[in-house]
């Protein structure tokens, strides 16, 4: 499912409500996990999972062109964790297919 599909099921939803608000509202709670998340906060959804920030250490890797070793900096990558309510509705759904 994209933003958009995710826009567009909502406003099937709540025809009443006109979808440049859907999208303001989708876009700000995106955007406010993101500055949450780079502000090295942890976010957590009560049911449905939590987001937080892992940091890789500095490795090496290869070029897969030429074979040769290549440095990769460490770097910060956004983590998710499903919630036990998620998992157990993605269980359902799946058994009842």
């Amino acid at each position: 499912m994209t933003k958009s599909d995710l826009i567009e099921k909502i406003s099937s939803i709540y025809p009443y409500m006109h979808t440049r608000n859907i999208e303001t509202v989708v876009s700000i709670i995106t955007n406010k996990i993101a500055e949450s998340l780079a502000g090295g906060n942890r976010v957590e959804l009560r049911g449905f999972g939590s987001f937080s920030v892992r940091e890789r250490k500095e490795t090496e890797g290869r070029n897969p062109k030429t074979g040769g070793k290549v440095s990769i900096e460490r770097k910060k990558i956004p983590f998710f964790k499903a919630g036990k309510h998620l998992k157990d509705m993605i269980n359902e759904f799946g058994e009842s297919n």
